[in-house]
């Protein structure tokens, strides 16, 4: 498979790099910290200006037709600046759906004022008993008339504390584990009986607890087909997990740079240390492990938009592992190699470490992903 990228597509890895940079440094992150939104919708408008929240959807739908690697590129520059805006919320998950299942009305309504940056979205889908069990789902829609009240509790919602819309995953059918019986919903983020409790993350950035107490929507508000939302919903997973990996290579490459740039600068009896045998293996291993994240990242963002699900599913799962474990390797390495000031906060390091952890564990961990793996059509497990 040809993993070099078309002159357009560098193009986009150079402008976002550029942009990255220019506007968005680390330093800019850590400022956003202390913030309650935690993100700038300044920043989610000039995103806006580059195209980027459009660049993965048709163009008969307002976007710019491009391909979820063309989205990667761009997540790859943000991953390296620790950028907290919500384009994997908005963009990737959100957009991807009211783009695949949503009706021109709701495109017009939701998705357009998204890709123009003046809202951003949400997709609220776990619950605190279901992991990443995607059909476990306790949450409920019951229908009265041409309305539905919503009832239950998601948790670690992407964007769900600033969010404009929110699409919400309820069950209008069937148990609490039932395949079939899942439903999207799309409810306004001031709904009434909707309770937003933003919980901060070890990384810095945001999520939210979304309560819904007899939450009413009407059947305009419905995406899809009621109770055949399933296939969606693991589709959309498989996006979120292909941007984490994405974002994630860009921050643990920005880790690894900043990992050599340091032992060439930093000394020990008169010479960098660098220049010792042991950590130059260190840092062999450490750029080895780089390039194996690379080629997954770019083969789970090509099969993102794979319509083959057990395809798509095992090349994201792989690329997750890789992403997990070789992420793993890069950053313990990184804080070995900085000493104890690697963990300090006042060095960008230790928040490049925070924020992989977290994207580790977004949409399935290794082990989630490894024991998807096993499930594939085509997997012989060896005793």
């Amino acid at each position: 498979m040809n993993f070099d990228l078309t002159e357009e597509q560098q193009m986009i890895a150079d402008q976002a790099a550029k942009f990255v940079a220019n506007e968005s440094p680390v330093e800019r992150f850590r400022k956003l910290r202390e913030d309650d939104r935690g993100w700038d919708p300044e920043m989610w408008a000039k995103m806006a200006e580059q195209g980027w929240l459009a660049i993965a959807i048709p163009e008969e739908q307002g976007g710019f037709g491009g391909t979820f690697l063309d989205m990667s590129l761009i997540l790859e520059q943000l991953g390296r600046g620790l950028v907290p805006e919500p384009i994997i919320a908005s963009a990737v998950l959100a957009g991807g759906i009211l783009s695949d299942l949503g009706t021109e009305a709701q495109r017009d309504a939701y998705l357009g004022p998204m890709i123009e940056g003046s809202t951003s979205l949400a997709f609220a889908y776990a619950e605190k008993q279901s992991r990443y069990n995607l059909n476990d789902c306790a949450t409920k829609a019951e229908k009265s008339g041409d309305d539905y009240t919503l009832s239950g509790e998601k948790v670690w919602v992407l964007n769900g504390h600033a969010a404009d819309q929110i699409i919400v995953v309820a069950r209008t059918a069937g148990g609490q584990l039932d395949d079939s019986g899942l439903s999207l919903f799309i409810v306004d983020g001031d709904a009434e009986g909707l309770t937003r409790i933003t919980v901060p993350g070890m990384d810095g950035q945001r999520t939210a607890v979304l309560r819904f107490d007899g939450v009413k929507v009407g059947s305009d508000r419905l995406i899809g087909r009621e109770g055949e939302a399933l296939a969606t919903i693991e589709r959309t997973i498989d996006r979120g997990a292909a941007a984490s990996v994405a974002e994630g290579f860009g921050a643990a490459q920005e880790l690894f740079e900043r990992t050599v740039a340091y032992l060439k600068e930093r000394e020990q009896f008169g010479v960098p240390i660098g220049s010792f045998q042991a950590l130059q293996h260190k840092a062999a291993d450490m750029y080895a492990e780089i390039e194996l994240c690379k080629s997954a990242n770019i083969l789970a963002a090509i099969q993102a938009d794979n319509d083959d699900d057990q395809v798509r599913k095992a090349d994201i799962s792989s690329a997750k592992l890789q992403m997990s474990d070789g992420g793993w390797f890069i950053q313990e390495n990184a804080i070995q190699l900085f000493g104890g000031i690697g963990v300090t906060d006042e060095q960008d390091e230790g928040l490049f470490f925070k924020r992989l952890r977290v994207l580790n564990g977004l949409f399935g961990d290794a082990d989630w992903h490894v024991a998807r793996f096993q499930t594939l059509k085509g997997f012989d497990a060896v005793d």
